[in-house]
């Protein structure tokens, strides 16, 4: 297959890439990265997959903060509410840059 008449088959499925597209798939087959176009749709297709599926978790965890809120199971937030937050974040990072320091001997 070459990149002149790159048409990917998938299944029965047939996608038409634009010149610059191909190209695109081209650059890491040149650089060594990729030994094949299809290595490289395939790649494409996965992170596509991963950010979808990421997608959908963020949609998830939105629904669920506004059902929470619908049940006025929100959380008012005022200067020092923030102010408590973030000791409480700084307080966790440093007990676990703590727990990661290797013990002296």
């Amino acid at each position: 297959m070459t990149a002149d008449s790159l048409i990917l088959t998938l299944k029965d499925m047939e996608v038409h890439l634009t010149p610059d597209q191909k190209a695109f798939v081209r650059q890491p087959i040149d650089s060594g990265r990729l030994r094949r176009e299809e290595d490289a749709v395939k790649e494409a297709l996965s992170l596509w997959e991963e950010g979808e599926r990421t997608r959908v978790e963020i949609l998830a965890a939105v629904d669920e903060a506004e059902a929470s809120l619908a049940r006025s199971e929100g959380r008012v937030i005022t200067q020092e509410s923030m102010r408590e937050v973030a000791e409480d974040v700084k307080r966790r990072g440093r007990a676990r840059l703590a727990a990661e320091q290797p013990t002296p001997r």
